[in-house]
Parts: structure tokens; sequence; C-alpha cells
């Protein structure tokens, strides 16, 4: 059985970054990640200068009978 939580996170670098962060952040409490689906890209914009990139992501874990 699959289970999916949505998360979001930001990186100052790159949506690819923030999307590392977001399944990096997750594994610390989550076990058997499967998949990561970015639903939403976004940006934060800083005297005319992209300053963030966010991501709205969907993970996917496994979970186990204990």
């Amino acid at each position: 059985m699959l289970k999916v939580i949505e998360v979001l996170a930001e990186s100052e670098k790159s949506w690819e970054d923030a999307t590392r962060q977001a399944v990096a952040g997750c594994a610390k409490t989550v076990e058997n990640i499967r998949s990561c689906y970015v639903q939403e890209f976004s940006t934060v914009v800083d005297n005319n200068a992209v300053t963030k990139f966010r991501v709205n992501v969907k993970i996917s874990f496994e979970v186990t009978n204990r």
C-alpha cells in the first residue's frame, strides 16, 4: 500500500534543488519513499530578480504492516 503526502519546499539555487530538499526533508521522518511528483513550480522575485525557487510536490511512500 502506498500513501501520498503533499510538501512545499524552496531553494535559492533551482527547482531541482528545491525538489531534492523536499525529499530529503521527508526522509528524516518517512521511510520507503518511492516517488516524487512535482505538481507546481513558482518563484519569489525581489528587485526584479528571481531569489527563490519553490515547488509543490506529492511524495509517495510505502506503508508497511507492523
